[in-house]
């Protein structure tokens, strides 16, 4: 068998890999698409920056350490375009089975810590939880907002859509969905990066 500092430094060196999971967000000078560990290293620090408009009281170390962990099954998952259509269910079958299987490389107790909070982000109750998805909703929007839209623009992607995605975002801080309604999301729907539904185009109406 293998001993604790053998499974561990296995487990660190495998998600190595996450550096080579690339999103379909383009960093802000929109050079090119940010990977799974940039994302996951620039969330954590805006937990940190921000945990003060929390809707409710958070462990911040416990929210940053969900962060850091919680893409790390699409090492085995692959990663999803937020607006690609594909079945939530289906998403969450394939990253179960790869946050068993990543997990599992470490000693047990801490295989078994990280694959609960993985879970509890996923079901998203917990204030921790609520906070780690808006950070993760977020996170995104601000990126596109930086580089006037590009990967909105490239899918086409609609406001309804956003809205969807978004039906809970408020839980986990009212204060930061606002301003990012109102600074990243409906100037962008103004300007026609965005497809207006009322209209079924985009540009201003």
């Amino acid at each position: 068998k293998k001993d604790r500092l053998d499974k561990q430094l296995e487990f660190i060196l495998a998600i190595d890999k996450e550096k080579n999971i690339f999103r379909q967000t383009y960093v802000s000078d929109a050079s090119r698409m940010e990977n799974d560990a940039e994302h996951a290293w620039h969330m954590a620090v805006m937990c940190m920056i921000l945990s003060e408009y929390a809707e409710h009281p958070i462990d911040k170390l416990k929210t940053m350490t969900m962060l850091l962990i919680h893409d790390l099954v699409e090492i085995y998952a692959g990663d999803t375009y937020a607006y690609a259509g594909v079945d939530a269910e289906e998403i969450h079958q394939r990253e179960y089975a790869a946050a068993e299987k990543l997990y599992g490389m470490l000693p047990e107790e801490q295989g078994i810590y990280f694959m609960n909070l993985w879970k509890e982000f996923e079901e998203g109750k917990s204030p921790e939880a609520q906070f780690a998805r808006t950070m993760d909703r977020i996170q995104p929007m601000m990126l596109n907002a930086a580089t006037d839209g590009r990967a909105w623009k490239e899918h086409k992607v609609r406001l309804s859509q956003i809205m969807k995605r978004n039906e809970h975002t408020a839980e986990g801080s009212s204060v930061l969905w606002d301003y990012a309604l109102k600074h990243f999301v409906m100037p962008h729907v103004e300007s026609g990066e965005i497809i207006d539904d009322e209209t079924h185009s985009t540009g201003v109406k």
